[in-house]
């Protein structure tokens, strides 16, 4: 049984200024975002860091997947998390407890069907409509800088593409 990774010894390198790449992108939402207000938000930037900075060349880490699934994403958070917003299910008599977790549902399901749809299938960018249905003091200014992140993140991993390794 190999407790590290084989390619390790190969690239040592490669592993750690990669692992590094991502802990600056990281760093910079949680500089631009109130992280404390907003976790459910980083989260799902924290698992596009990692597939975009270990396996930079497959295609969920691709541009037209990170920043097409962000706004499918997005997309869908936004819709549910207005109508979770609205207390519309409150007139109903449901509890804001139940509204979080049936809106919540249907803001991932509707993500993933436009990420499938539209050909730009990223797992983390699901996380980003239930984290805008789950936290309540989002605005505009924060979806920008979601968005802008991993615009940066694609930037970064365009001008090293020739340096960055698959490392899984």
């Amino acid at each position: 049984m190999r407790l590290f990774d084989a390619k390790f010894r190969r690239y040592p390198g490669h592993y750690f200024i990669q692992s590094f790449l991502a802990a600056l992108v990281i760093m910079m939402a949680v500089l631009l975002m109130d992280a404390v207000a907003h976790t459910a938000l980083i989260a799902s930037l924290g698992a596009t860091a990692f597939i975009a900075f270990t396996m930079p060349h497959l295609q969920v880490a691709r541009p037209r997947f990170l920043i097409g699934g962000y706004v499918m994403g997005t997309l869908s958070g936004v819709c549910f998390g207005l109508l979770h917003g609205s207390k519309w299910l409150a007139g109903w008599g449901v509890s804001p407890v139940a509204a979080e977790v049936v809106l919540g549902g249907f803001a991932v399901g509707l993500a993933i069907l436009l990420m499938l749809i539209t050909d730009t299938e990223h797992p983390p960018a699901a996380g980003i409509a239930l984290g805008l249905v789950i936290s309540h003091d989002w605005g505009f200014p924060t979806l920008a800088v979601i968005l802008g992140c991993v615009v940066m993140l694609c930037a970064v991993k365009h001008v090293l593409r020739r340096y960055l390794i698959d490392l899984l």
